[in-house]
């Protein structure tokens, strides 16, 4: 009975209502009528959470009301305001309006922001249309939700990181279209990730402007180190000439990796389609070697023999002997975890989900907000998971007191036919 009587407005409130409805126009008349209902089921749901109605004294009430403060919601009859109950103890938030993720307001608000400013495309469009938010979207309430948003991804971005060593960081980028001068241009959001000591995963940062550049890596890879990045070992990454640079000069005495699966890609883009499963199975025996010298050896072994009839590849195997097999100097646990970016695969498809929705971006900063905001909610679900990448006792490998002698097998040789193009 008491959970009736929450859900039903009193007479004078119904008389008002009545009278309200009467001098709106058909507009209105809708808008008016959600908001008494959004009322009554907010009003409901803090009677079922504090134990009692207004003025009720009962032996279920854990709480007391405290005045009320208003909460503007939109929806697909415009923006309602709606009074949710203070507490005096605890807290009290109607899950009927329960905040949603950090991503989907961060799209909600980009989306509103290109809309906004007249950028939208017809896709946008309809997904503001699906958002119920086509009634009026003002200037100030896409700042207003922008600047709370920014306030959170600039202390995320800003937080120190010298709690902890990062031996290994990776390093990769997605690319998405933003409004930049007037012009429609690429733009590469570039996502930093660190396996700490201890074996831990965390988003260490990410940056938006074009990766080609040593000015662009230079600044993003100082901004880690001003933050108390330290400890790095290993940098794994895709071939940029400027990130290599930018490595070299910032993170001194860490070994660069280049992404085995990015090097793959290269090699077999220059090789005819019918020698490609060959070349293929030829360069992943480089990997499939149980030690370092070995793997080293085998470049070789696999460059003398592509070298008769791909002397191409021959000389893009020796060239980067170094970069393709830096992993082999780590222990032989950690290196199907750091020969490649594809740990970032992930992180990296949900970036690319998330911004296709909008398209074209506004502007950078609108860019940088959507994609940090993906990165915040992979960080948190990190921290909380007891899931290590690494186990703590393979990372205390990465420093032993003494050099042990690693086990030899035979090498595993490749298929050694060759199709002529």
């Amino acid at each position: 009975m008491e959970r009736n009587h929450a859900m039903t407005l009193d007479q004078s409130a119904l008389l008002e209502l009545s009278e309200a409805l009467r001098a709106a126009d058909g507009g209105d008349v809708v808008r008016m009528m959600l908001g008494a209902m959004l009322q009554a089921l907010v009003d409901a749901e803090a009677t079922a959470h504090i134990g009692a109605g207004p003025h009720q004294r009962t032996p279920e009430r854990t709480t007391q009301r405290n005045g009320t403060r208003d909460k503007v919601v939109a929806t697909t009859a415009g923006d309602l305001t709606v009074k949710i109950p203070k507490t005096r103890t605890g807290s009290f938030f109607p899950t009927l309006l329960a905040p949603r993720r950090r991503i989907d307001v961060a799209l909600h608000a980009v989306i509103m922001e290109a809309y906004v400013h007249g950028v939208s495309t017809r896709k946008v469009d309809d997904v503001v249309e699906a958002l119920g938010v086509t009634s009026g979207i003002s200037k100030s309430e896409v700042s207003r939700i922008c600047a709370q948003l920014d306030a959170d991804v600039t202390a995320w971005a800003t937080r120190p990181l010298d709690h902890v060593g990062f031996p290994y960081v990776f390093l990769d980028a997605t690319y998405c279209k933003a409004r930049i001068n007037g012009r429609v241009v690429s733009q590469a959001v570039v996502i930093a990730t660190g396996v700490s000591a201890d074996g831990r995963r965390e988003v260490l940062g990410s940056a938006v402007g074009d990766s080609e550049t040593e000015d662009f890596w230079t600044d993003f890879l100082r901004s880690l180190r001003d933050r108390g990045l330290a400890g790095v070992q290993l940098v794994v990454s895709d071939h940029h000439r400027g990130l290599m640079n930018a490595i070299e000069a910032v993170l001194l005495g860490a070994t660069w990796q280049r992404c085995r699966v990015h090097f793959m890609r290269n090699v077999l883009s220059k090789v005819t389609k019918g020698n490609t499963e060959m070349v293929a199975a030829a360069v992943r025996t480089i990997f499939a070697q149980p030690t370092g010298p070995l793997v080293r050896e085998q470049v070789e072994t696999v460059a003398a023999m592509l070298e008769p009839q791909l002397p191409a590849i021959a000389e893009m195997l020796r060239d980067a002997r170094e970069d393709i097999t830096a992993f082999a100097d780590f222990p032989e646990a950690h290196w199907r975890k750091i020969w490649s970016t594809n740990p970032l695969e992930r992180i990296n498809r949900e970036v690319k989900r998330r911004t296709e929705v909008v398209g074209i971006f506004p502007n950078a900063a609108a860019l940088h907000r959507l994609s940090a905001c993906v990165l915040i909610e992979a960080h948190d679900e990190w921290q909380v998971t007891d899931r290590r990448y690494l186990s703590e006792a393979s990372m205390a490998q990465l420093n032993p007191p003494e050099p042990t002698a690693l086990p030899t097998r035979p090498i595993k040789e490749a298929n050694t036919e060759i199709k002529t193009a």
